[in-house]
């Protein structure tokens, strides 16, 4: 139910060819987000995180150089209702008590043309780590660029949802998980 992290991650930072190098380092929290959305018993169902920390460093000219790290709050999650929020709070879905935190840390970054990128790392979610390949979308603007990307993740991968609700025919197995990441250069 509630694996839409991350991600995530992205999570996650790359770019794109500008007109001037320029080194986006500087993420800018108001202007990000990191949202979800499942399925469950066949109606789709949104939420996200409220708090999460982004560290990045992107420069268009040299994009394989590129590395981004987030870190998501999960006691932040905003799932709907706040019966929602206590119920994956719990043992069978993030359990937050053991793992506050999911993360993702980049490895590689590859240019795929145009504006596009897929930036390659790992997620780490209640204990359990996945590699992950995320398609990256630069959007430069004047005084700051963004990072969107989103992808799909099985919440039963991580442990998320165990015990009654590892049935997929209530909460869905695929996540959509999608993010948008605002920075600035130097």
């Amino acid at each position: 139910m509630m694996t839409r992290l991350f991600f995530l991650a992205g999570l996650a930072i790359v770019a794109a060819p500008a007109a001037q190098a320029v080194e986006y380092t500087t993420v800018l929290p108001k202007q990000s987000r990191v949202e979800f959305e499942f399925r469950q018993m066949g109606v789709p169902v949104k939420g996200g995180f409220k708090r999460f920390a982004t560290q990045m460093a992107f420069d268009p000219a040299r994009p394989e150089a590129a590395r981004a790290q987030i870190e998501i709050d999960l006691a932040s999650i905003d799932a709907g209702s706040p019966e929602a929020d206590e119920e994956v709070a719990g043992k069978l879905w993030f359990n937050r008590s053991a793992f506050p935190k999911a993360t993702f840390v980049s490895s590689a970054v590859r240019a795929l043309g145009g504006d596009r990128y897929e930036m390659r790392g790992t997620l780490t979610l209640k204990g359990r780590s996945r590699e992950l390949v995320v398609p990256v979308r630069f959007v430069p603007g004047k005084t700051a660029a963004s990072f969107d990307g989103s992808f799909g993740l099985n919440r039963l991968d991580f442990g998320i949802g165990e015990g009654m609700w590892a049935d997929v025919s209530t909460v869905a197995n695929e996540v959509r998980v999608s993010f948008r990441i605002a920075a600035t250069g130097k």
